[in-house]
């Protein structure tokens, strides 16, 4: 007869061997797996890079601004709306005159922002020792009316005498003069045939350097540095009901359009 301590031993001594048996099958399996996943990443790898090319050219051109564009506003006060946007009217309609009589087409004339807002004033109560009245009611004291317009010009050597005209007419401010590309795209589009001309010339180089043929294109990008607008005279304010200065010197400068691609090409 076996005694209870003998058969318990036997049990631990089954269950290490079961458990020795699975450890040594897991880790074949893992060891396995990982030999055979190396070897296709590998494969693959060397497929992708023997079987294309990768090249970069670059376009560069110069872009001369050829419009300018200005905003200016008109703001009138008054007692009721009525009457100050009667006299914003008048305003604006003389200064719109002038740039119609200085070659400035009505396409080229936008409304950009138009307001009408009452003006209000706080009426104050005093405060005594004893207590302090609440805070005054709002009253209107009349309306404010503004209007914003822009306008692009095509002839940039007169940007400076319109500037001058629009200020003789007593509007309020004019802003932001901007000298523009007023076909980027066109620009952008040239700049980027240049790139690509130059990357397919060093493809082509390369290729027979090494001694193969080019395939299909695989893949395309492209970044570069387009044109923004040049900025002068940002704010120039004038004095409600004065004159503008004599018309400013505003050179238009000019400004490079890059394209830089990169072209992968299949390879036989």
């Amino acid at each position: 007869m076996f005694n209870e301590n003998t058969i318990v031993g036997k049990r631990m001594n089954l269950l290490v061997t079961i458990f020795t048996i699975v450890l040594i099958l897991f880790v074949a399996s893992m060891t396995v797996n990982s030999f055979s996943g190396r070897g296709h990443a590998h494969g693959g790898a060397l497929s992708e890079d023997q079987n294309t090319i990768s090249v970069s050219g670059k376009g560069e051109i110069i872009a001369i601004p050829d419009i300018a564009t200005v905003t200016f506003s008109v703001v009138e006060q008054a007692d009721t709306v009525v009457d100050a946007q009667n006299k914003s009217t008048t305003k604006m309609n003389t200064a719109l005159s002038v740039l119609k009589a200085q070659g400035v087409e009505n396409k080229d004339i936008k409304t950009t922002d138009y307001n009408a807002y009452p003006r209000y004033e706080y009426q104050n109560q005093i405060c005594t020792q004893y207590s302090c009245p609440p805070s005054g009611n709002q009253k209107i004291i009349g309306y404010e009316v503004s209007q914003s317009v822009a306008v692009k010009i095509r002839k940039i050597e007169d940007a400076g005498k319109i500037l001058g005209a629009i200020g003789e007419t007593g509007v309020s401010n004019i802003s932001g003069l901007n000298f523009e590309v007023d076909n980027q795209d066109a620009k952008t589009r040239e700049a980027r045939k240049l790139a690509i001309d130059d990357a397919r010339t060093q493809a082509k180089k390369l290729a027979s350097d090494l001694g193969v043929r080019l395939g299909d294109i695989m893949s395309f990008n492209e970044s570069g540095n387009y044109p923004i607008p040049m900025y002068y005279a940002k704010d120039i304010t004038m004095e409600m009901g004065g004159v503008g200065g004599s018309a400013p010197q505003l050179p238009a400068g000019e400004s490079k359009v890059t394209s830089n691609v990169t072209i992968v090409y299949e390879i036989k």
